[in-house]
């Protein structure tokens, strides 16, 4: 099952955390967004494998766009 991180508002993409492929846990940042002056982190919301990531340092993202897919075991 795969879970698709989203951005909760409209921002800049300040930096990319992680790379594909890499395993995060719980509450790990992935993503940090900049947003009106302000330096917004973007966590892991349960473990996995980055599978994708969606977005690039620099990027434009609008509230709901996907920034990355956490790839979690089914067993």
């Amino acid at each position: 099952m795969n879970a698709e991180i989203q951005a909760e508002m409209v921002a800049s993409v300040w930096k990319v955390v992680v790379s594909e492929g890499e395993d995060v846990a719980k509450g790990d940042t992935l993503v940090i967004l900049e947003s009106m002056k302000m330096e917004i982190p973007v966590l892991a919301e349960g473990p996995g494998r980055v599978t994708e990531l969606k977005v690039a340092e620099g990027d434009v993202v609008q509230e709901g766009d996907v920034l990355a897919v956490i790839g979690r075991g089914t067993g």
